[in-house]
């Protein structure tokens, strides 16, 4: 809600990658930015952050991997953004999620054999 005028403000559903896996997020509905960069990726994130809008952010990994400081500070503040990554459409079977460092950490090395 928007606390000036009372009115439900809508969550942008946002997909970035390459533009073969964002024809499919654009069939569905989802605001797609084909072939996107890093420099896209933090120029999306200010506007997001200084606009306080909520959105969705499916990022193919090399995206959600990079190392701009808006998506650490998305990262570590911005409850109103989400970010979730995509495994590459060319190698799935290659793709370790981020967190899966963690769950080693945490639980040790052999966390996560079948």
């Amino acid at each position: 809600m928007d606390a000036a005028t009372g009115t439900a403000v809508p969550t942008r559903l946002i997909a970035m990658g390459s533009a073969v896996l964002m024809e499919g997020f654009s069939l569905i509905g989802l605001e797609t930015f084909p072939d996107a960069t890093a420099e896209d990726l933090e120029r999306l994130l200010a506007g997001l952050v200084r606009s306080e809008a909520r959105a969705l952010l499916m990022l193919e990994h090399s995206l959600a991997r990079s190392d701009g400081p808006w998506l650490k500070r998305v990262r570590h503040e911005a409850a109103r953004i989400v970010i979730t990554e995509l495994p590459p459409l060319a190698a799935p079977h290659e793709y370790a999620p981020t967190v899966d460092a963690l769950v080693r950490a945490v639980l040790g090395p052999g966390a996560l054999e079948d």
